[in-house]
């Protein structure tokens, strides 16, 4: 193909993908400042104009040239907002690869700028399936894999690098009988404030907070599963673990702050929400921290959390129609939370709730169902 003469112009009306010119240097070059791109791409780091120079006046250009790259700039409100390609096509199928500025990060233009050059792999290149690759973490770059429609994620460990160093990439991939749609649910921890109370998703500075909560007697008697001692790195794990069953819509997890004082309180989730034999389900577990004790701040987080719970998705809820909640046989604070937020009582599991000391003692479970809270 001749560039850019060759190159088409995709749009959907709001963004448009066309060929690169020399006045997309700057803004390209401004673009590969950003820590967030420096962090998760492979692109030369200190990044020079001289790369940005090479990169669209020599890369871009050659790779329409000889069929090995075809790559777009992303025209956003009349400015360049990113660069857009589809590469390795052997075989009928390819890989897709992308990267937006900061400053149009949110406002769905890399999501719309997927769907553009899929649905050109598939309609005149002729491939039957794209891959999508992400170094493991990058979660702006999986949510909008996700949007798009990539399906089948795997984790490949060390599949990625990028300057010599070896990291664990996702690999997702979309064919051309599937639909250009979100496959199940990616939850969000919304924001949710009442009576004293933000619910709000974690934050680095709750880490000190999480450790002294963790540590508790109390608490690590009753979550036998925790790390004893509970470090830093363990509440940092725990902070960047929340991601991961949001993102396959298994669970969400909030943290309970003061509303005055935003000051870490305990945490409340909402888990277990994609059971193969009833996805309407969820289950809710908590924690304290012991400063919060005696001040009715679980009862009230997990009513609002309950409330949450039951808003149709349509409406930014959980879309659940029934709640369970277990408590082991002696933590009568974790059941009063129950009885006070109108569980009912349905039974008990027995041996099911382990002991640090390797002993198990019965699970109280209780439930609520939507209907009852209308």
């Amino acid at each position: 193909m001749r560039f850019p003469e060759d190159v088409p112009v995709l749009t959907d009306d709001v963004v448009t993908l066309r060929a690169h010119t020399e006045a997309d240097i700057d803004p390209a070059y401004v673009m590969c400042q950003d820590p967030e791109m420096q962090r998760w791409t492979t692109i030369p780091v200190p990044y020079r104009r001289e790369n940005a120079v090479a990169f669209l006046t020599e890369l871009v250009p050659n790779g329409w040239r000889d069929g090995g790259m075809w790559a777009w700039a992303i025209e956003y409100d009349g400015r360049y907002a990113g660069t857009v390609d589809l590469r390795d096509g052997e075989g009928r199928v390819g890989e897709v690869g992308f990267a937006v500025g900061p400053d149009v990060r949110g406002a769905g233009v890399m999501t719309r700028a997927l769907h553009l050059v899929v649905r050109y792999a598939f309609d005149v290149l002729g491939w039957d399936r794209v891959i999508w690759r992400a170094f493991a973490g990058n979660w702006a770059s999986r949510r909008v894999a996700w949007k798009a429609g990539f399906r089948g994620l795997v984790v490949v460990p060390g599949g990625g690098k990028a300057r010599n160093v070896r990291h664990d990439e996702w690999i997702a991939t979309i064919g051309r009988e599937d639909t250009l749609e979100p496959q199940g649910d990616w939850w969000k921890a919304t924001v949710l404030e009442g009576d004293g109370l933000r619910l709000r998703p974690f934050r680095p500075e709750d880490a000190e907070r999480i450790v002294e909560a963790c540590n508790d007697e109390r608490t690590q008697h009753w979550l036998a599963g925790l790390p004893s001692p509970y470090t830093l790195q363990d509440a940092q794990t725990f902070m960047d673990g929340r991601m991961e069953p949001q993102a396959t819509g298994e669970g969400v997890s909030w943290a309970i702050a003061d509303l005055a004082t935003d000051e870490l309180l305990g945490c409340v989730s909402v888990f277990g929400m994609t059971r193969r034999l009833d996805p309407t389900v969820g289950e809710i577990g908590y924690w304290m921290h012991p400063a919060a004790r005696g001040r009715k701040v679980m009862s009230t987080a997990v009513r609002m959390v309950v409330d949450h719970a039951f808003t149709p998705v349509a409406d930014g809820g959980l879309g659940r129609r029934r709640l369970v909640l277990f408590a082991a046989d002696g933590n009568s604070a974790s059941a009063h939370v129950a009885e006070v937020n109108g569980f009912t009582r349905f039974g008990t599991e027995r041996s099911a709730a382990a002991r640090r000391d390797g002993s198990y003692v019965d699970h109280h479970g209780f439930d609520l169902l939507a209907a009852e809270r209308t």
